[in-house]
């Protein structure tokens, strides 16, 4: 029996998380209580409980982890400020006598939030609250409106910059450097959040792409489902651009430095977390002249900084440079002028408050769940799990497609049950150093994954995006037509999932041209 405390430890994992304990405590307590079974059989060392201070600090001062809290405060303060309203009404004026068009207008306004906040819960409620009510009255089929507005919401989970790909990164660089040095390699390479970020934008798009084929082959296929939409005014367009400008500002500013090379994902997710704010300050105040200025500072600077030398501390600065640095610092000071109106401004109406009590709590979560995990792991490695789950996957029959394949079912089907957090921080420790060790690509696996925990958030019973819609959705909405909707939408993103296996170019080609791997 001792020989197989390891998996009884995973199965008693999971069997605790659905039964509705805490993530964060159910990790550790677990971990805690086989470590201590092990002890009494003999085959764990009570010595691997002391490597978890260290882990803990490790987390705690790891720069890529500093994005989550950043990106967090992005999509919130969007939300809060209200930001995605105009985008939305602007979109579906924009397809407006189309067939099927409001379905459109909510895959591409999901799309562009995504690339703006990264969230999946803001928003889901988000577009439930402003685009669910509107569907619904222009005769719109309760089950395709509930679904395409869930599947939208999920977007922000493979399209950057996402949380999940952030957490993904992390995990994903550790057990890419454990299989090198399993493998004897004592300089190992690593894989980045900006070349998981790089990876996924072109297999985000394509899966957008199919949204939109799906929605206008039903509405052509079955017009009583998806009809056109009138409204009694025309669309501005000066609102339509006004409305663009804020995602598409904020997608310049985050995934543009990370692109360019300008930035790291952590640098990015700060820039954007500055733009954010000087968005909600345009949105809410009345200094918008001051906003757009701040927001063109912040474009200045980014690029004076790729075309001079701004550092200070250095013997010889050119004339060229100086003049550079000091419209830099003349920049800096619009900029904090700006910020500071905003923050002001969002902090009278009670946005800021809100958002940094949102964001701290999501942040808090994640941190903690991360705790927990560190332990499960370390118990898991004690209890020789890692030479478990390699024999296991190495057995198979086929090689190394065979065992993708099966890590991948079992990651879709704990998705049915276990949050996306649960399953980055438990099951990818485990199975990412085998699967790279078989010479599986990294960014390839790290977007396969990511797809995979998308339908996550779909499959019923625990899918957060159903639980989000079933949460704003009016009650003439019920629970079975949010399931029903959600369903064809779960089967393109397997089919997403199936096409990038067949074609892993889709997900390493991009990464190579800007990073030069």
């Amino acid at each position: 029996m001792s020989a197989y405390l390891d998996l009884f430890m995973f199965a008693a994992a999971c069997l605790v998380l659905l039964a509705g304990f805490p993530v964060a405590f159910t990790l550790a307590g677990v971990a805690i209580a086989f470590g201590l079974i092990g002890q009494m059989f003999g085959v764990f060392d009570m010595a691997f409980f002391y490597a978890l201070p260290q882990r803990i600090y490790g987390n705690m001062t790891n720069e890529v982890l500093i994005a989550v809290p950043l990106f967090v405060f992005m999509g919130t303060m969007l939300e809060r400020a209200r930001v995605a309203e105009d985008l939305l009404e602007n979109m579906s004026r924009l397809f407006a006598g189309v067939r099927g068009g409001l379905g459109i207008s909510v895959s591409i306004v999901g799309a562009l939030l995504a690339a703006s906040t990264g969230i999946v819960g803001a928003t889901v409620v988000t577009m439930s609250l402003l685009s669910l009510p509107t569907m619904l009255k222009r005769g719109y089929a309760p089950s395709l409106a509930a679904g395409s507005i869930a599947a939208a919401g999920t977007l922000g989970q493979i399209i950057p910059p996402s949380i999940v790909l952030v957490l993904l990164g992390d995990v994903m660089a550790n057990a890419y450097q454990k299989a090198q040095l399993e493998q004897g390699i004592f300089a190992p390479e690593t894989v980045s959040v900006g070349e998981l970020f790089t990876g996924s934008l072109i297999p985000g798009l394509v899966l957008v792409g199919l949204y939109i084929v799906y929605q206008v082959g039903l509405a052509i296929f079955k017009p009583s489902m998806a009809p056109s939409a009138d409204y009694d005014d025309d669309l501005v367009l000066s609102d339509l651009l006004v409305a663009l400008f804020p995602p598409i500002f904020l997608i310049i500013s985050v995934l543009g430095s990370i692109l360019a090379g300008i930035a790291t994902p952590t640098e990015a997710a700060a820039v954007g977390a500055v733009g954010t704010i000087l968005l909600a300050g345009h949105k809410l105040s009345n200094h918008k002249t001051l906003m757009l200025a701040g927001a063109g500072a912040v474009l200045l600077i980014v690029a004076l900084a790729s075309s001079f030398d701004l550092r200070l501390e250095r013997d010889n600065i050119s004339t060229a440079d100086w003049f550079a640095i000091l419209c830099a610092l003349g920049l800096c000071g619009v900029l904090a002028l700006a910020v500071g109106v905003s923050l002001l401004t969002t902090y009278k109406l009670g946005v800021l408050e809100s958002t940094m009590r949102s964001t701290t709590h999501t942040t808090s979560m994640v941190f903690v769940i991360l705790i927990g995990a560190a332990l499960f792991s370390l118990v898991f490695r004690g209890l020789g799990g890692d030479d478990t789950i390699h024999n296991l996957l190495q057995s198979l029959p086929g090689g190394t497609w065979t065992a993708v394949a099966a890590v991948m079912l079992v990651m879709f089907l704990l998705g049915f049950f276990l949050d996306f957090i649960e399953i980055i921080f438990v099951v990818v420790p485990l199975v990412g150093p085998v699967l790279l060790g078989m010479g599986v690509d990294p960014v390839w696996l790290g977007v396969m994954m990511a797809i995979n925990l998308q339908t996550s958030f779909l499959t019923p019973p625990f899918g957060f995006a159903l639980f989000y819609l079933r949460g704003a959705a009016p009650e003439s909405v019920r629970t079975s037509d949010i399931y029903r909707g959600a369903i064809p939408f779960v089967i393109i993103q397997l089919f997403m999932l199936a096409l990038l296996a067949w074609i892993p170019g889709m997900a390493t080609w991009l990464p190579e041209i800007v990073f030069g791997d």
